[in-house]
């Protein structure tokens, strides 16, 4: 029977890690680990590494027509027991070095950008919006891929170019926002708001732009109940804002500003965090996590 042990590792984030099956496939493996503010916290959050998967694979399915995307299994007899349920066999692309972000409300680093400038990554906005306003139009807002321990960091189209190429840069901006509106469109059926989402694209051995990584999931993106959204602050949301806002507020003593690791998170954090990912899992696809795989 295959373990893990059988493929060497080749690759290590905050929450996923890589594994190589033989030269043509990697094996995409979803931990239960939570980042925010740059660092891994502990403990891990039950069952996050499997909403991650399996909402994963129900999104290249719904995008399958847009994009060519590096899903090539996620039931494959190749896919060790102990990690069936999340983890993928994906195709091994050449990555591109860009987040591929698209904002279609005023939240996070966008909304700070915008406070100091007036403008996202290098696109001016009517004056008088607040945070989590809806934006005129969807907009492509690219970040720099940050290492571990580091920030990623808005930058202009411009900045893609110089990357990737004019071409290229163009063909992810349009992927992106297509990506972005057709994800917007299938969350707002179902009384979901989705903020802004986080992409990222490799290359194929033709050439071929495709889809990669994780796609539409409560950690690349910024989903909000449509019931009861207001402009002028933030908003409830089925990602781990949660988390984030406990580290930042009285009751952890953590500042951020310190440099330290945060502290360890109490089970009341864990256990809403966990529901607001299930909850997110079980509006959008309208399956129950139990449906999904084995731990």
């Amino acid at each position: 029977m295959t373990t893990l042990a059988d493929y060497p590792k080749i690759a290590a984030g905050k929450v996923r890690d890589l594994y190589a099956v033989g030269d043509d496939h990697l094996l995409l493996v979803t931990s239960d680990r939570i980042s925010a503010y740059d660092f891994i916290l502990d403990p891990p959050v039950p069952d996050k590494g499997r909403v991650l998967t399996a909402m994963s694979v129900f999104w290249f399915e719904q995008l399958s027509d847009l994009i060519p995307n590096h899903l090539v299994a996620y039931d494959d007899p190749r896919i060790p027991e102990e990690v069936r349920g999340r983890a993928l066999l994906v195709r091994r692309l050449e990555m591109l070095p860009v987040e591929a972000v698209a904002r279609g409300y005023l939240a996070g680093s966008g909304y700070a950008d915008y406070r100091r400038t007036g403008a996202l990554c290098g696109v001016q906005l009517p004056e008088g919006l607040e945070e989590s306003s809806k934006l005129p139009t969807p907009i492509f807002t690219p970040a720099t891929k940050a290492a571990i321990g580091e920030h990623d960091e808005n930058v202009s189209f411009d900045d893609v170019v110089a990357k990737i190429g004019a071409k290229r840069a163009e063909e992810v901006r349009e992927a992106t926002l297509a990506v972005y509106r057709l994800g917007a469109e299938l969350a707002a059926e179902r009384g979901i708001l989705l903020a802004d989402t986080k992409l990222e694209f490799g290359v194929d051995e033709r050439g071929e732009l495709v889809l990669a990584d994780e796609v539409l999931t409560p950690d690349s993106s910024r989903y909000w109940p449509a019931e009861g959204y207001e402009p002028g602050r933030g908003q409830p949301s089925f990602d781990k804002q949660y988390v984030r806002d406990w580290l930042t507020g009285p009751e952890s003593g953590w500042r951020r500003e310190s440099g330290e690791k945060p502290p360890k998170l109490p089970g009341k954090v864990v256990e809403a965090t966990r529901g607001r990912y299930v909850e997110a899992y079980g509006r959008m696809t309208g399956l129950s996590l139990g449906d999904w795989g084995e731990g």
